[in-house]
């Protein structure tokens, strides 16, 4: 009976599955990244024949670590020592791949023993080294995906490489990137003389204690770990598997609606049916199961329905593009019975009310039911026109629709506010330096890795039109104890942009080894001025507290360029130069030349710069994609309402047709139904957008960090959303209202 019932409101039915299995597919894509990405650095780490691997503290990634590149020697003198060997990762934008990995060893390294070639040569091979260009190795994955094989050109940043080999390690992430020489690779990515790690290979298991001690000795501001130990302090991951459940379940909150929607309109819809059963002796229970299990069915076929649709997407992004790791290898049991975990509980819970309603319809009561939404009288409003009693009629249904709606409407809006206020406060740190000018490294993937050369620098404050360049390094680490991140930026002393910082206590730093903090650091760290703070290993003495109008920036702390650049590894380089002009009206004009004579830099007015940050273009095609999935997850559960309205409203609408209504006259109807709830949907998702943006702000880790900006452009493309939805909702139903024949209609039963 379960099934049968399903199948003949195949429409229903067949909608409400599609809307699960959104939500499923975004399960299966995302985590299939999140776990290619954890695989990825367990391969990396622990992958290996080596027993320790030394790097630097606290570091949020492995990218982010660096470690002088000279203490490989003093490790390999050590007694305790059988083998050293270095290695630097990093990402940079590649054609063809937004962010590409890259990894770079030294060609001796033991390291490279686990790349096989499957084509062409090794890179330290007699043949390989005969080829023209700077020679890499290309992981199998991303040679399908960038469509290139042995012998071709590969640009990565600013540089042309030569594809001498293709290897395969069996890790989709490994597999998804590059192998570089370790003197390329430190090229590229601006850290010269610097490594990311070192593994180590012991003589002997026993002598681990013995090299801890030396090393935590020779240098206290590194940390020795095992390759398993260093895995499990990855965060990256977590971040992402985070953001995995934000997003698939905001498309599983969505389509779990549209399922209990459906569910009680087909209690509803089978109100006599059920008390038929209850008269020829149905206990509750039994209608409870039969009710429950149905919406169990469904849910799980939509999740079935979602794995292999994401199964599928996944395999159509990594053949035209390389995804961080992404991959279908990286679709693991656990995934899968993750995600039909997941739908099978959103069953259980959205089905829960509907069977219950059903199992308390009384005999007497369902046998006399004669249609309409509760089966009972409701009163009719005393304004209004016809649309508007109809959505009344039927409190329940119009209220979930009215609850997808806004929820959809809602989250984007919240998403949009805080990318906004992220904008906004990187535009306040260049307004608040009095620059007109920023500038940062061209062809990037993120602005944590743009590393200008302070020689770019040195040109561009040699301009007639500059009065004055300041340059600015930032970056992040972990605070373990606190387990929050701590946003370090570097200037120097005497730079003007550093001035915005408004000091509360103490004064501002004046040599190295000093560090200025937030005062919301301040208060959660519990320190005072003369303390000492320790970031990954580096100790700092703090001289100063300081306000901000950015929130983040108080969640961290300043230290000089030549410090920041010590501690990030990148010597003579920053993140950022802020320029002030002698005449600014001439910004425009000095923009245009500095991105015209210096290829290598790009440089952007200081209230546009944000917006052409790369982060922000990231940030804004994922919002969009979001919005995308919610509006069709969303629109799905409007369409499936609309259509039941209609079913339910046959006789009605035949009724209608036979007192002259024109099937433009019933197209307008049910537009006008479907358009009224996506308006009042929208009104109730500024508040869920506002109720969502003050739960963040609840957070003591990202109260501070994730500041809404509200504009109108948010308001407008809100109520665009909601249009959409409305739309795309309505449409179908309302043809399909408008095919209905008078007579046909009025035999419906």
């Amino acid at each position: 009976m379960i099934l049968r019932n399903l199948v003949r409101r195949k429409t229903r039915t067949l909608l409400t599955v599609l809307g699960i299995s959104l939500g499923a597919a975004a399960i299966i894509l995302l985590g299939a990244m999140a776990q290619g990405l954890e695989s990825g650095y367990t391969s990396i780490l622990t992958g290996t024949k080596a027993d320790l691997v030394l790097s630097q503290p606290d570091a949020i990634e492995l990218s982010y670590s660096s470690v002088n590149e000279a203490i490989g020697k003093e490790l390999q003198a050590m007694p305790e020592v059988s083998e050293v060997t270095s290695m630097i990762q990093g990402f940079l934008q590649a054609e063809g791949a937004y962010i590409f990995f890259i990894f770079g060893y030294p060609e001796d390294s033991f390291m490279l023993e686990k790349f096989q070639i499957t084509e062409g040569y090794k890179m330290g091979a007699h043949e390989a080294q005969a080829l023209r260009g700077k020679p890499l190795i290309l992981g199998s994955a991303a040679a399908t995906a960038l469509k290139k094989k042995a012998g071709d050109t590969l640009r990565i940043g600013d540089s042309s490489f030569r594809v001498v080999g293709i290897y395969t390690t069996g890790d989709a992430f490994e597999d998804s990137g590059a192998v570089l020489t370790l003197k390329d690779a430190q090229e590229l990515l601006g850290k010269p003389r610097q490594v990311s790690l070192f593994y180590i290979r012991l003589k002997e298991a026993s002598l681990r204690q013995r090299l801890e001690a030396r090393v935590s000795r020779l240098w206290p501001d590194l940390e020795l770990n095992g390759t398993g130990e260093l895995a499990d302090k990855q965060v990256f991951d977590d971040f992402m598997r985070g953001y995995v459940w934000v997003i698939a379940g905001l498309a599983i909150v969505l389509g779990g609606m549209g399922m209990m929607n459906a569910q009680l309109m087909s209690v509803f819809e089978r109100t006599r049916e059920i008390g038929v059963l209850r008269a020829v002796g149905w206990r509750r229970r039994h209608v409870l199961g039969m009710v429950l299990w149905e919406s169990v069915a469904v849910c799980l076929s939509g999740g079935v329905l979602g794995i292999v649709i994401g199964i599928l997407g996944l395999r159509f992004i990594t053949s035209s593009t390389v995804m961080m790791g992404m991959s279908a290898d990286s679709i693991s049991a656990g995934l899968i019975i993750q995600t039909l975990a997941t739908v099978l509980v959103l069953g259980i819970l959205g089905g829960l009310y509907p069977a219950w309603r059903a199992s308390k319809l009384q005999p007497i009561e369902a046998l006399r039911y004669e249609g309409g939404a509760s089966g009972s009288q409701v009163k009719r409003l005393p304004f209004g026109g016809m649309a508007i009693q109809s959505l009344r009629q039927r409190t329940i249904r119009t209220t979930l629709t009215f609850s997808v709606i806004a929820i959809t409407v809602g989250a984007i809006m919240a998403l949009q506010a805080v990318m906004e206020g992220m904008s906004k406060s990187m535009n306040e740190m260049a307004l608040g330096a009095d620059a007109e000018i920023m500038v940062r490294q061209a062809n990037i993937a993120d602005t944590s890795t743009s590393a200008i050369d302070e020689k770019f620098a040195d040109k561009i404050a040699a301009m007639p039109e500059v009065a004055a360049a300041s340059g600015m390094l930032f970056t992040a680490v972990m605070l373990p104890e606190s387990g929050t991140f701590f946003v370090l930026q570097g200037y120097s002393p005497n730079s003007f942009a550093i001035n915005r910082f408004k000091i509360v206590e103490g004064q501002p730093i004046t040599s190295n080894r000093q560090i200025m903090i937030g005062q919301m650091m301040k208060t959660a760290l519990k320190k005072e001025v003369g303390d000492a703070i320790v970031l990954s290993g580096s100790r700092f003495r703090i001289v100063g507290v300081f306000e901000s109008s950015i929130g983040w920036e108080e969640l961290g702390g300043v230290i000089t360029l030549r410090d920041a650049q010590v501690f990030m590894g990148r010597p003579r380089k920053v993140t950022m130069i802020a320029l002030k002009l002698k005449d600014p009206s001439q910004a425009s004009s000095v923009v245009e030349k500095i991105n015209r004579e210096i290829p290598e830099v790009h440089a952007a007015l200081s209230g546009e710069f944000a917006s052409q940050m790369p982060d922000f273009e990231a940030s804004n095609a994922m919002i969009a994609g979001i919005s995308l999935l919610a509006i069709v997850v969303g629109g799905l559960g409007v369409m499936n309402t609309m259509l039941m309205s209609v079913l339910e409203r046959t006789r009605e609408i035949g009724v209608l047709r036979a007192l002259g209504w024109r099937r433009r006259n019933v197209l307008d109807l049910i537009l006008r139904e479907s358009l009224i709830l996506a308006l009042l949907g929208n009104l109730a998702g500024v508040l869920v957008a506002f109720a969502l943006t003050y739960s963040i702000k609840l957070s003591p880790l990202y109260r501070d960090m994730l500041e809404p900006v509200w504009s109108m452009g948010i308001f407008s493309r809100a109520f665009i959303t909601s249009i959409l939805l409305g739309l795309l909702g309505g449409v179908y139903p309302a043809y399909r209202a408008t095919r209905l024949q008078p007579v046909e209609a009025l035999r419906y039963e």
